[in-house]
């Protein structure tokens, strides 16, 4: 919850109202989302969840959900 809260601040700083304290230390988005990243990995892996299965699985809903969801761009 902390990587995720991280991330958010980020996000917040970059792309929303709430600018950076001056005391606050320069970070990356795409460094705070591999922190996400690493750390699902490490929930899953404590948790005995594959993660390939279980990204199929949101990848093929989400195309099947979604595929006429949105019109294509050519």
């Amino acid at each position: 919850m902390e990587e995720t809260g991280e991330l958010a601040r980020e996000v917040n700083h970059v792309h929303g109202p709430k600018k950076k304290k001056s005391f606050e230390e320069e970070k990356e988005i795409g460094i705070e989302i591999a922190d996400i990243i690493f750390t699902l990995c490490c929930l899953a892996n404590s948790q005995g969840i594959d993660l390939d299965k279980e990204f199929a699985k949101v990848m093929d809903k989400c195309y099947g959900r979604d595929k006429e969801r949105f019109e294509r761009k050519s």
